[in-house]
């Protein structure tokens, strides 16, 4: 079947709705914001660092000193940077622009889906967006992922305009954008390559030979986009900026295909982001295989719609199989349903690192099935057929949403609500055409109900608590993972929890030698001691500690830059022994603090190099201890 695109001018009551919906987003995502305070101290520190040095903020630096950058591309430090800069260094500045490209991917894709199928699809995919657990949490946190998705959702829309016309230039766009997802979180941006490429070249309205040359130009936008930034650190001399933390040999290219590219995926050892994945471990996605997005760690994340979504993906490609080759419907499915499949089991089967919330990247396809499979479901519930799918989709939200809820013991009644409601709706629209237009009103919000009712709750429930740490999670509990300011610490800790090993203090190493990055952190940044003492040094650097978390909390707390010795997975091999000592000879770091511990990467594999520093500083200068941590005073040697 082919649809009719919505171009006209919008009716007042559809003006009024979707207003209505981007200012409750807008009102969930940003309110109450700071009282997650930084969010992640990791990418906080970095802000401030770019509000502090034009190079720390191009670089994407930790430190204002730029001794070493973030472990991701710098295009998510560029917007909260900018932000810190010009708002002061604050947890909203920091935070707020996560919720605002929270309301934008709300608003591009309701506008995407509504473009196609209408008011009214439109509008259900952007509250299911705007409603999405995951998406509630990320986008009120300061993690690279809130500007990814906005990105990715934004180069859907360009592909949409694209194949409506065979537009070269709307395409170039969509290359354009995900070069720029690929400077916010590297690969994982080019995950939705495949379905964006497939929909263009099937369904857009010229000859093949056009449609490849369009892909070509397109191609050629996002190596532009991308490689730009790529060149320029290539090109600049590594002496004069910061370490590429993530690589091991100090270059972007080694940390997209390592690190942050076939690590992810295939896991290993080395400094290739390998780890986590394939274990139990909930903070790192549970065990891999088919049923990973359904599991403990990444089901409430994300999953609450997905069983709907793959429901409309099936009987939607189903009914337009036939159809012209420019059939939009099916152009949809190939879009959405090509973003979610090839990220979906990239997600599920991958080795390396991956925690629950990058489920995020999911969100945009799953709300925009549902919301397209609703719209062509609903013309065809004059036959049995159509009404029957619609009211599985009704029925399998209300149960698998029964099934999440039933794993907490948080508001049982929701649980049995939106069960029942769900029962009623699938009923209803199960009933004989004559009665449906009877039963229309009370089935449509019966099912509303069932379908939102669950995700909503636990999404509401997602603002009212702090989050905080590397690996956050949705829901009412409110704890977080490994690290990343106050409150970092409050998950147990787990055989992952451990400094980098080879890391060893100094002898004398007072109390901040657990090896939990949190709590050296909460150490330096509650110790007004300590926290007076960097305040009151002139050096370029105020300190140098284990770890990323601990360098990104003594930082935020002082003000001052702190090197973090072995970057965020502790095996980064800067700075080296000989790096190390001529900062010191030429005065340029004050302290060195004993403890600390990794940013929260990699677990357990310390680098020679620290170690070598630790064991000079030891031999070298005198310890002392300020509010229970052991700190080294570089300036004076015994």
């Amino acid at each position: 079947m082919t649809t009719t695109a919505h171009h006209r001018t919008r009716s007042v009551p559809e003006r009024a709705t979707t207003a209505a919906l981007l200012i409750a987003t807008a009102f969930l995502y940003l309110w109450n914001l700071s009282a997650s305070g930084w969010g992640n101290s990791f990418y906080a520190a970095a802000a401030q660092a770019g509000a502090q040095s034009w190079k720390a903020w191009l670089f994407g630096s930790l430190d204002a000193g730029n001794a070493i950058t973030v472990d991701k591309p710098p295009a998510a430090m560029w917007v909260m940077g900018l932000s810190a800069r010009i708002f002061g260094v604050n947890s909203w500045a920091i935070l707020a622009p996560q919720a605002l490209m929270g309301v934008a991917s709300v608003f591009l894709l309701y506008l995407t889906v509504r473009r196609w199928f209408g008011h009214g699809a439109g509008l259900l995919a952007g509250a299911a967006l705007a409603v999405t657990p995951v998406a509630v949490l990320m986008f009120r946190y300061d993690n690279p992922d809130a500007l990814l998705v906005l990105l990715m959702t934004a180069a859907a829309y360009t592909t949409v305009r694209a194949t409506e016309t065979a537009g070269a230039k709307w395409l170039a766009w969509t290359g354009v954008l995900l070069g720029f997802g690929f400077l916010t979180k590297m690969m994982q941006a080019f995950l939705v390559l495949p379905a964006f490429a497939l929909v263009y070249l099937v369904a857009a309205p010229t000859t093949l030979g056009r449609r490849i040359r369009h892909l070509l130009l397109a191609g050629l936008a996002l190596v532009a986009s991308a490689g730009w930034y790529v060149a320029l650190v290539s090109l600049w001399p590594a002496s004069s900026r910061p370490y590429i933390a993530g690589s091991t040999n100090n270059t972007l290219w080694e940390l997209a295909l390592g690190y942050n590219g076939l690590g992810r995926i295939l896991g290993g050892s080395g400094n290739g982001g390998g780890g986590g994945g394939g274990g139990q471990n909930t903070g790192f996605g549970g065990a891999t295989g088919i049923g990973r997005l359904f599991g403990e760690s990444m089901g409430t994340e994300i999953s609450w719609l997905l069983p709907a979504a793959l429901i409309a993906l099936v009987a939607v490609l189903a009914v337009t199989w036939a159809a012209p080759r420019t059939d939009r419907a099916r152009a949809a499915m190939l879009l959405w349903g090509g973003w979610l499949l090839v990220t979906g089991v990239t997600f599920s089967y991958m080795s390396g690192t991956i925690h629950p919330y990058y489920t995020i990247a999911l969100a945009p396809s799953i709300a925009a099935l549902v919301g397209i499979g609703a719209r062509v479901l609903w013309l065809y519930r004059e036959r049995s057929w159509g009404r029957t799918v619609l009211a599985a989709m009704v029925l399998a939200t209300a149960g698998w949403g029964f099934v999440l809820l039933g794993r907490t013991e948080w508001m049982p009644a929701i649980r049995w609500a939106a069960l029942a409601a769900g029962i009623i709706a699938a009923l209803a629209l199960l009933a004989p055409v004559a009665r449906l237009r009877r039963l229309a009103v009370a089935g449509i919000v019966a099912g509303l109900l069932s379908t939102g009712l669950g995700s909503a709750a636990y999404a509401a429930a997602t603002v009212t608590v702090a989050h905080t740490g590397s690996i956050p999670s949705s829901g009412p509990s409110g704890t977080s993972g490994m690290g990343g300011g106050p409150g970092g610490g409050d998950l147990p800790r787990t055989n992952n929890d451990s400094r980098p090993g080879g890391n060893v203090p100094p002898s004398g190493g007072g109390a901040q030698t657990s090896g939990d990055g949190a709590r050296m952190g909460r150490g330096g940044g509650g110790n007004s001691e300590l926290t007076a003492l960097l305040k009151a040094g002139t050096t370029k650097w105020s300190a140098a500690v284990s770890g990323a978390t601990s360098a990104a909390d003594l930082e935020l707390a002082s003000g001052t830059s702190v090197i973090a010795l072995g970057g965020w997975n502790g095996s980064d091999p800067s700075p080296t022994l000989a790096e190390f000592q001529a900062h010191v000879a030429a005065g340029q770091i004050h302290y060195y603090i004993s403890g600390g511990g990794m940013g929260g990467g990699r677990m357990g594999g310390g680098t020679t190099q620290s170690s070598e520093i630790a064991t000079w500083v030891s031999a070298n200068f005198t310890a002392t201890t300020v509010g229970g941590t052991t700190i080294y005073d570089l300036t004076t040697t015994r």
